[in-house]
Parts: structure tokens; C-alpha cells; sequence
């Protein structure tokens, strides 16, 4: 069980940057920042802290589809069954809680197509289209996954 003051804490992961400083602001006392090299304005943020909602979301999808991209082309039984097995598992363990319970909710009326690379890369962006409409941003053309993912744009922009 979180003590007290994990419980009040805003959850870095459930909120983007400038949501989680507010909130964050509210809950600190007022105590002195520190004289550091800290960025002096909300917009500013250091490299170094811990991921935001958006951050963690553009670096997990940014995995998940080079991740599929590179999946077999032909993957053997087991390999497509620990595929299945580890995006259930990703659901449970997600760090933003409201994402994590949409994402399973998804699977479930949408498994895991894990028989190629091509299927997984296609289903993948499926879901990702699902979150990307939820929050008002545009879907991809799920045609080009591996273009975007591993090999790169036609035109040599990525070399």
C-alpha cells in the first residue's frame, strides 16, 4: 500500500508535463529550489527527469513499433505465443494506469496478431490509431509502418 505521500504525489506517468508541475506545485511546501542549472520556466524542462504521460507514450510506441518491424517474418509457435503473452503482460504493467486499462480493453476486443511481422506491424498500428483518435491526433497510414519503423523513407531522408 503507498504511504501517504505516494498517495498525494501526482503520478508523473498519467499526466503530461505541464498537468504534473501544477499539480506538483500544489502539493510541495513552499520550500526554496535549490541553486542548481534547473530550467527557470514550466516550459523548460530538464532531460534528465522522470518521463511524462507524452513522453512515455512517444517513447513506448516508438519501441512497440520497431519492436513489431522487426519481428520474424515467419515466427515460430513460440516466438508468436511469447509475443501475444508480452503485450497482455505490457497491459498489466503500464505505468500510466488510465492508458494500461484502455490498452487491455483494446486487446481484448482486438488480440494479438503475432503469425507474421507484417500482421503484428499492421495490428499495432491499428491500436495505436485507436489511442491516436481518443486524443484528437491523426491516425497513420498503417501501409507505411515499416517505412516509419525500420527501413525508412523512400526518398533517403533517414540515411
Amino acid at each position: 500500500m503507498p504511504s501517504h505521500d505516494e498517495e498525494d504525489k501526482p503520478c508523473r506517468a498519467c499526466n503530461d508535463f505541464k498537468t504534473w508541475s501544477k499539480k506538483q506545485s500544489k502539493t510541495k511546501k513552499e520550500i526554496p529550489a535549490p541553486q542548481t542549472n534547473a530550467p527557470s520556466t514550466e516550459q523548460e524542462k530538464r532531460k534528465d527527469c522522470p518521463l511524462d504521460k507524452d513522453e512515455l507514450g512517444t517513447s513506448t510506441w516508438g519501441f512497440l513499433h520497431s519492436m513489431a518491424s522487426y519481428y520474424p517474418e515467419k515466427p515460430s509457435t513460440s516466438q508468436a505465443k511469447d509475443m501475444d503473452n508480452f503485450f497482455k503482460l505490457f497491459g498489466e504493467f503500464y505505468p500510466c494506469e488510465p492508458c494500461a486499462i484502455d490498452f487491455r480493453e483494446d486487446i481484448k476486443a482486438h488480440p494479438p496478431k503475432t503469425k507474421s511481422r507484417d500482421e503484428l506491424a499492421k495490428w499495432l498500428c491499428e491500436r495505436h490509431n485507436t489511442v491516436n483518435k481518443k486524443l484528437g491526433k491523426p491516425v497513420f497510414d498503417c501501409s507505411k509502418v515499416h517505412e516509419r519503423w525500420r527501413d525508412g523513407w523512400p526518398d533517403g531522408s533517414c540515411d
